[in-house]
Parts: structure tokens; C-alpha cells; sequence
């Protein structure tokens, strides 16, 4: 199995991108995980922010190869303990699909990205910097792969 992280927004600062490489090195030999970079919709004054939201959930399909388990990062869905989300990459690890997990834009994901995810993935209540949800997700899912393999890292 295989996992993707798909993001709407480009050239992310250093400090993510290092931490992101970290725990995707880590991760390589436990589920190798890809960051795919969406282009941003145009945004700005005298812009329709609709059309840039449905510009970027067009761009995150087209993205998604079909048959891919497709988990929406979103405020709306389902709030997970790491020992959870541990429970759940097995139960996903089980159906022999590749993953996705999805980050959407400023707004949040077009109707049609949510309609497409077979889950939804909250990270709690707080507001985050979408550049600093792909270094948690990747951080996350680490330790959840880490639980799975009776490695150390997780004390909880």
C-alpha cells in the first residue's frame, strides 16, 4: 500500500518541507507516502472565490487515480486519537487500496472532493495553516505506522 498527500498550495516553506521530508523518509519503508502539490484557484479582489474553489477540486480529482481510498482533511469530519488513526490505517491496510488523504484551499474542499472522499479526517477544532496540516498528517501518520509495527517512537 501506497499513499499520496494531496495539497492544494504551492512552494511551501522550508521548515515544512523538511519536516515533511523527515517523516516521509521515515515512513518509506512502512507506507511510502507522495506529496502531490495542487495549484491554488486565483483568488483576489474582484475574483469569485467559487470558481477558484471549483477550480481547485477539479485539479484534486483529476489527481486522485480511481480506485485510491480517498480520507478529506476537514473540520467536519471525524476527530481521531493516534491510537484511531492506528486502527484505522490497519482497517484501511486490509482492503488493499492505495490512499489519499486530501488537504483542500483556503475555503476548504469543493462539493465535489467531499463527495469523492470515502472518509473525513478532522484534525480537532483549531484552525491550521494548511502548509502545517501536510507536516502533521505526515507526522501522524508516521506514529500510527510506527503503533502498527511495535516500534518505539509512540509513548503515549
Amino acid at each position: 500500500m501506497k499513499a499520496r498527500l494531496v495539497a492544494v498550495g504551492e512552494r511551501a516553506p522550508g521548515w515544512v518541507t523538511e519536516g515533511f521530508g523527515e517523516y516521509r523518509k521515515r515512513l518509506s519503508h512502512w507506507l511510502p507516502l507522495e506529496l502531490v502539490e495542487i495549484a491554488p484557484g486565483v483568488r483576489g479582489k474582484g475574483r469569485d472565490t467559487a470558481r477558484a474553489i471549483h477550480d481547485e477540486g477539479q485539479r484534486v480529482l483529476a489527481a486522485l487515480p480511481r480506485g485510491e481510498l480517498v480520507v478529506a482533511l476537514d473540520g467536519r469530519g471525524r476527530q481521531w486519537s493516534s491510537e484511531e488513526l492506528a486502527r484505522r490505517l490497519e482497517h484501511w491496510r486490509g482492503q488493499g487500496r492505495d490512499l489519499a488523504f486530501v488537504v483542500g484551499g483556503p475555503e476548504g474542499h469543493a462539493d465535489e472532493v467531499l463527495a469523492r472522499a470515502d472518509e473525513r479526517w478532522s484534525l480537532g477544532p483549531l484552525t491550521l495553516p494548511h502548509m502545517l496540516v501536510r507536516l502533521l498528517v505526515a507526522e501522524q501518520l508516521y506514529r500510527a505506522a510506527a503503533m502498527l509495527a511495535n516500534h518505539p517512537y509512540h509513548r503515549a
